[in-house]
């Protein structure tokens, strides 16, 4: 190590080799203006400013995903306009890339980058604005220079004609503008998301900080109710990990007619909920479970994270294994808060395991594809499903829940109910975010689950996780006094085949892996005109109802326009009807770890 005398001598030295003091430390500086002056358009006008630039030229790049969502989305497609000026002078730029641009100022540090956004997506992972209001998800509307993804920023947002409101989790620039905010870095500036228009605004505090709820559309709802039940959720969701890393937090909701789900951030959520959900007793509940799993993801995955999810690539997909957990427990964690939170009684949430089981056996490709291969093909095939999706994959967010109940009943087991998947939260939030300030790896994970286990569940992880074999649900719900029975869900025989009746017509949407026309040679596409001689007016299931096992169908199709004759037997049907049940004369022991899962709320 060099002595601390000689660093000052060097230290000297190169202030007095590259000049002023000033010079030196001079730093480079990044403001962002977003306008939006016709909202009819569909485009977000973006300002980038950038200050004391020193090289020649400078590439400013656009993301390519967002975080949250694994899909490579190309948001540098919905880009026009892109120009660069230094003062008056307007500047050369080239695009180098499919979502790079350079801009040259070699006589010049500081310059301008102006561009338009076309945002017509109303999605959680895009951006959006018209007449009504405006929504930006970060990565799909502000570049970055490149290598400057540290660089603080601030940003000044212009809401369009008549507009008062914007909500974001950003925190105001110390004396600026109205509208104007501050990011540490692009991290956070894309992981803030913006609505801005005139929604209303509601707030509550949990946990000694304040919540910020943005209301956008016409709804119907009990707002006390709705601010009271909310409230609950995430204080019972910090009780899993136990502490509180926020200072603010912002809920993002669009009230539209078809809700598409949630995207965690840092500090806020967007969630998109249908109108009609707070109307009935099911929807509410789904509307709290949707906040309950996205509210708990500022721990896991926002904190408590996989190694790949952060600092991100914004270039290209960040690929891990550990969706299962990130994703699916997070699902897991959800139920289990609306259960502790007494939304959800105890045989009401075995209810929704049970069914979440059956989700799980009843998908052929929980056969072909392992918890931890659905993680990491989720780039190509989860956000990118097809007809044959079901037979060759299945959804890490259903495999991780069911993994999760599995692997907390083992826990909870172990420890004689003194311990549970709470405190391998608890564990990897404090070694891995507070005390080393990075993601846990595959093989670390593990480790956090076999130090609170006082034990090692290596073939666990390896049988069900990584590999593909059927969980041993008997041998965990019985740790808690509990049985699963299956039966059949129709003791019909059945098509195997899903069909489409748009349009007046009968066409096969999917097929179903070794089922009835998967063997019988039915493909996705056929035209179904004809069963057993006579003309199709129903969807071919319906006509089928009541066939036993081994009857022999004929069914007339177009194919590619040309006539075929298709026949096979009718194959019994395999899908099974998952229920967990109670024991009548539970153990002492059972009875310890039940109550340790699923505590009864008063």
């Amino acid at each position: 190590m060099m002595h601390s005398y000689f660093r000052r001598l060097l230290a000297v030295a190169a202030v007095l080799l590259l000049g002023p003091l000033s010079s030196v430390l001079a730093a480079s500086t990044l403001r962002y203006t977003l306008a939006m002056p016709a909202p009819q358009t569909h485009y977000f006008e973006v300002e980038m400013a950038l200050g004391d630039f020193g090289k020649p030229f400078t590439d400013v790049k656009m993301p390519v995903w967002a975080p949250g969502s694994y899909l490579v989305r190309e948001f540098a497609k919905n880009v026009e306009g892109f120009g660069a000026q230094a003062g008056s002078a307007t500047l050369r730029t080239e695009k180098i890339s499919k979502n790079t641009w350079r801009v040259y100022h070699p006589k010049s540090k500081n310059f301008t980058v102006r561009y338009r956004v076309y945002a017509f997506e109303l999605s959680v992972r895009t951006s959006f604005i018209d007449a009504a209001h405006g929504y930006v998800n970060g990565t799909s509307v502000f570049m970055y220079p490149e290598g400057e993804q540290k660089l603080p920023s601030t940003l000044l947002v212009q809401p369009a004609p008549g507009w008062t409101q914007v909500s974001t989790s950003l925190k105001p620039a110390a004396g600026g503008a109205p509208f104007s905010f501050r990011a540490a870095n692009y991290d956070e500036l894309a992981d803030s998301p913006i609505e801005i228009g005139n929604q209303k605004i509601l707030s509550f505090e949990a946990n000694g900080t304040p919540h910020t709820v943005a209301m956008f559309g016409t709804v119907q709802y009990d707002e006390a109710r709705l601010l009271r039940d909310m409230k609950k959720v995430c204080e019972e969701a910090h009780r899993v990990v136990g502490q509180n890393p926020l200072d603010r937090y912002v809920f993002i909701i669009h009230n539209i007619d078809r809700g598409t789900g949630g995207l965690e951030h840092l500090f806020s959520t967007t969630l998109s909920v249908s109108r009609t959900a707070y109307s009935s007793e099911a929807g509410w509940k789904g509307f709290l479970g949707l906040v309950a799993h996205e509210y708990f993801h500022l721990w896991n995955v926002k904190r408590i994270r996989p190694v790949a999810l952060g600092p991100f690539n914004y270039d290209q997909e960040n690929y891990t294994r550990m969706l299962w957990v990130s994703e699916g427990g997070t699902e897991y964690f959800s139920n289990l808060i609306m259960q502790r939170a007494g939304f959800l009684t105890p045989d009401a949430y075995l209810a929704d395991l049970s069914n979440g089981i059956g989700r799980v056996e009843n998908t052929p490709g929980n056969k072909q594809q392992s918890a931890a291969e659905s993680s990491f093909d989720a780039w190509i095939k989860y956000y990118r499903p097809n007809e044959n999706s079901g037979n060759t994959g299945i959804s890490y967010y259903d495999k991780g829940e069911v993994i999760g109940a599995v692997l907390d009943l083992m826990v909870i087991n172990a420890t004689n109910g003194s311990k549970s998947l709470d405190d391998v939260m608890r564990y990897l939030y404090a070694q891995y975010y507070q005390k080393l300030g990075r993601g846990f790896t595959d093989a670390e994970y593990q480790d956090a689950v076999a130090k609170v286990a006082g034990r090692r569940f290596d073939e666990f992880f390896r049988d069900y996780v990584y590999g593909t074999k059927t969980l041993d649900y008997a041998t965990a719900l019985g740790y808690a006094g509990l049985t699963l029975s299956t039966a059949p869900t129709t003791t019909d025989a059945v098509l195997g085949a899903n069909v489409s009746t748009s349009g007046g017509k009968y066409t096969v949407s999917s097929v179903l892996r070794d089922g009835s026309a998967w063997q019988g040679g039915l493909s996705v596409g056929d035209e179904l005109l004809a069963l057993n001689g006579t003309r199709l007016t129903d969807d071919p299931n319906k006509a089928l109802t009541g066939a036993p096992a081994g009857a022999k169908v004929t069914l007339l199709v177009s194919r590619d326009g040309q006539l075929k004759e298709v026949s096979f037997p009718l194959l019994a049907n395999a899908a099974q009807r998952y229920r967990i049940e109670r024991m009548a004369s539970p153990t002492e022991q059972q009875q310890r770890v039940l109550a340790k899962w699923l505590p009864v709320t008063k």
